[in-house]
């Protein structure tokens, strides 16, 4: 059998993942369902205790253990202590760890995936006990695993400027759910999901974890410029409220249409693409993200969409979206004004976002992912 085709037995640790997953939560998820379905993987997910259903999928290539303690401070130490036996155990070939840390003492090749670098360049965006132990965590992470993920190539840049790494660094992007987050629902159920967030025509939207980096009190002083001469637009901040809020409250209460600024709170997945799909213009202001999956989505629902220079959703975008600095209240105020005015650039940004989406796609990522499996074993 040709290697390209060679099966790999992977245990894929997804104690990690909430309820209510962001960012690296979406793409364990995610990247787990697209695994399954590769012929070439055979693949254990590790799940928390309790939490193994909606890791289990009939008739599809996976085995779920559920394992993992339900309290991080638990976990992360179960997974130093015991999950190093419970590995020599399965009879995989690789151990994958997609969210910075890992078991330091398995004999397993290793695979370990490095979201963003924030905690070293900025700490003050986490909480105060996170940093410190994250920073010492991908350092670790970096000097003993066989492999390193980055999932954008801003993050690699990031990642080989302040940390020493063993092992080659691969840059494997995010995919999309074509079958999901596309222009057109086609069912008349947009409205229904749209009325269970509580979003009403025209809205600009933001998708994500209110945090401070997502520089969301930004975004609310712009919106309050572009406010004042549309009447009836609304702002729609969706997503679940991290730490750090009182910012986002703040520049609410001190702008001049706060009853125009909408907090709707977790979106259920399955929303999601009506939403994005629903609105005027969508903003992902966010001042460093390892990806920025929201921003790929939107693209793929043929929304105009504006984030910022410098990032990785530069990286994905590019032309397809207008770019602001990082910050910059008066320039996201203009990109705004002009995703909300359309006319012929807006058609040809849809055009290229939807080019731009067609080409991420989660098959894409599993396999790229699997080719490092098999590097390894």
């Amino acid at each position: 059998m040709r290697d390209a085709v060679r099966t790999v037995g992977v245990s894929l640790d997804a104690t990690a993942v909430p309820d209510r997953p962001g960012g690296a939560g979406r793409y364990v998820l995610e990247l787990v369902d697209a695994l399954a379905r590769l012929g070439s993987v055979e693949l254990t997910v590790l799940s928390r205790r309790g939490d193994g259903a909606r890791w289990r999928v009939a008739a599809d290539r996976r085995t779920v253990v559920e394992c993992g303690p339900l309290v991080r401070p638990v976990r992360l130490a179960w997974e130093q202590a015991a999950l190093p036996r419970l590995l020599s155990g399965l009879g995989v070939d690789v151990h994958h760890a997609p969210h910075y840390t890992m078991p330091h003492l398995s004999r397993l090749p290793s695979v370990v995936t490095i979201h963003d670098l924030s905690f070293f360049s900025h700490p003050e965006w986490h909480q105060r006990t996170k940093a410190p132990f994250f920073r010492a965590a991908i350092r670790a992470a970096a000097a003993r695993a066989d492999a390193i993920v980055a999932v954008s190539g801003a993050t690699a840049s990031r990642l080989q400027e302040r940390v020493m790494t063993r092992a080659r660094v691969h840059v494997i992007p995010h995919g999309v759910d074509a079958s999901r987050f596309h222009p057109d629902s086609g069912d008349g159920s947009d409205d229904a999901a749209l009325a269970r967030i509580g979003a009403r025509p025209p809205y600009v939207a933001f998708l994500g974890t209110l945090e401070p980096r997502k520089d969301v009190p930004t975004l609310v002083r712009a919106f309050d410029r572009v406010a004042s001469g549309r009447p009836n637009l609304t702002l729609v901040l969706a997503g679940a409220p991290g730490w750090g809020t009182a910012a986002v409250e703040a520049a609410i209460a001190g702008g001049r249409q706060p009853d125009r600024v909408r907090v709707a709170g977790y979106v259920d997945q399955a929303d999601a693409p009506a939403f994005l799909r629903g609105a005027a213009a969508v903003a992902y202001p966010s001042l460093e993200e390892g990806f920025g999956l929201p921003a790929l989505e939107a693209l793929a629902c043929g929304a105009p969409l504006v984030t910022t220079t410098g990032s990785a959703m530069e990286e994905v975008a590019g032309d397809a979206a207008l770019l602001v600095a990082p910050g910059d209240v008066d320039g996201l105020a203009s990109a705004l004004e002009a995703l909300l005015a359309g006319g012929p650039d807006g058609a040809d940004r849809r055009r290229r976002g939807l080019e731009t989406a067609a080409r991420h796609t989660w098959a894409a990522s599993a396999a790229a992912h699997a080719e490092v499996y098999r590097s390894l074993s």
